[in-house]
């Protein structure tokens, strides 16, 4: 099943961003090298959101992921929604219907 994070950025996001993108970056890669993250990033000109992509049977790993990330624990995201995606379309949609 896919499920997108979809986090609110704070006022300060990018003052702030680079003193844990590293660490945040590192949680990012390894939840896609298990295969759970199939894709992430900001969203916006200015950024005012990011998006991320999971494709877990369990949406509990979607919040343990959002619930470890720095940009979380340290107030760079102000609020975070975790929302099922029922994919139907495309090569890698969790139910194709055509």
């Amino acid at each position: 099943m896919h499920y997108l994070l979809q986090y609110q950025t704070s006022a300060d996001y990018l003052e702030k961003r680079s003193l844990f993108r590293a660490e945040h970056l590192q949680l990012a890669w390894w939840a896609a090298e298990r295969g759970e993250l199939i894709l992430g990033g900001a969203v916006g000109e200015p950024i005012e959101s990011a998006l991320l992509l999971f494709n877990v049977s369990d949406p509990a790993k979607v919040k343990a992921f959002a619930e470890s990330d720095p940009y979380v624990i340290h107030g760079l995201v102000s609020s975070y929604r975790i929302l099922p995606w029922h994919t139907v379309v495309g090569h890698d949609a969790a139910t194709p219907i055509r």
